[in-house]
């Protein structure tokens, strides 16, 4: 039987000097990693752009999905590109951005607002796949049953080193004192849940969370996002550079983006099979597991009643604000003008207004 650790993927939000060592480190590397080119199925180029990096956060998993169907429909190529490279991380893609290796990369408010906060790095988020972040405090029904904040108190909960400073913000949004619980030093494996070793552990609600359940476990959650961390996460980011020079070239990106992302909102399951059987096909991903990953992140994640209202990818101005507290109980303090660009997402709406109706 294949073991809970091996099915596991995922990625932990990074501290401010996490982030700041490891995008310097990951500098020298950023070229690594298999890539996938862009293939002329369908359509002509409406403009020639020529090639585009793209640099994942993680595997080539079921959380690329819009990607994949990006590639696989030829929205890249009607979009105007030669090739676009997908080159799988796990990273945070602030190395690849700073260091020119890629154009754009997939991270989250956290990594990015670190190197931002910390480094003056010259990086903006243009858009977000994930309207709300997936992390959770991932408990056993039978255990630690954990599914509110006050349900945390006298509890002991698993936190990777990684992700302490985001455990705690949470802690502080909730009025909830760290000695009113232990923090336990855990890796990413949740064994330490399902053995006994702690009642809580921090965990993705897209992942650690299907796992566990598929292994057999009732399981309850305690979702940062409707808890007090409401930032967004998988996060389309790109260089001030880029977005000074190559404008029109970040728009047709975002356009075959929003169109793969429609394609994977509305066909969850083909979304996961183009990872467990194309693009992730070297991975040994368990299909039942993709496929209740991709659903989640279609239903729970990545849509929401702003996209319904403004499109896929869309940061209203409240969110960002609630995404910079969220960023500020973490110590990390920025504005939305620091982190945040929404006008070339603004553009292609506006020019393309039948992207708005993903869901039609």
């Amino acid at each position: 039987m294949t073991s809970l650790s091996s099915r596991i993927v995922r990625r932990s939000a990074m501290t401010v000097a996490a982030v700041a060592v490891s995008a310097l480190a990951l500098s020298a590397c950023a070229s690594g990693g298999e890539s996938t080119p862009a293939e002329s199925t369908s359509g002509e180029a409406m403009e020639g752009f020529g090639s585009l990096a793209v640099q994942l956060s993680w595997i080539k998993n079921e959380e690329f999905a819009g990607d994949f169907f990006a590639m696989e429909n030829g929205y890249y190529t009607e979009a105007g590109f030669d090739e676009v490279t997908l080159t799988p991380g796990p990273t945070t893609g602030a190395a690849e951005l700073i260091s020119g290796t890629a154009d754009v990369a997939f991270s989250d408010a956290v990594s990015i607002g670190s190197v931002v906060a910390a480094e003056g790095a010259p990086l903006k988020i243009i858009g977000s796949v994930y309207q709300k972040n997936p992390f959770t405090i991932l408990s056993l029904a039978d255990g630690g049953n954990i599914t509110t904040p006050e349900d945390l108190k006298g509890k002991k909960i698993g936190v990777q080193d990684s992700n302490t400073a985001l455990f705690k913000a949470l802690l502080a949004a909730n009025g909830i004192e760290e000695s009113e619980l232990e923090i336990v030093p855990v890796q990413y494996d949740p064994a330490p849940l399902t053995n006994g070793e702690v009642d809580g552990f921090m965990a993705y609600l897209t992942n650690e969370s299907i796992t566990v359940a598929a292994a057999g476990f009732d399981v309850a959650n305690l979702p940062f996002a409707d808890n007090g961390l409401p930032f967004v996460a998988e996060t389309i980011t790109t260089t001030d550079d880029m977005i000074a020079n190559d404008r029109e070239k970040l728009k047709a990106y975002l356009v075959a983006e929003i169109k793969g992302w429609t394609d994977a909102v509305n066909d969850p399951e083909e979304g996961a099979r183009l990872a467990y059987e194309v693009y992730g096909a070297d991975l040994d991903l368990n299909p039942e597991n993709s496929i209740a990953g991709s659903i989640a992140q279609s239903e729970e994640l990545v849509v929401s009643a702003d996209t319904e209202e403004f499109g896929l990818f869309w940061i209203t101005p409240e969110l960002q604000e609630a995404t910079l507290a969220s960023l500020a109980g973490a110590g990390i303090e920025l504005t939305a003008a620091d982190l945040f660009d929404l006008s070339l997402l603004e553009e292609v709406y506006d020019e393309n207004p039948d992207l708005v109706a993903y869901a039609g």
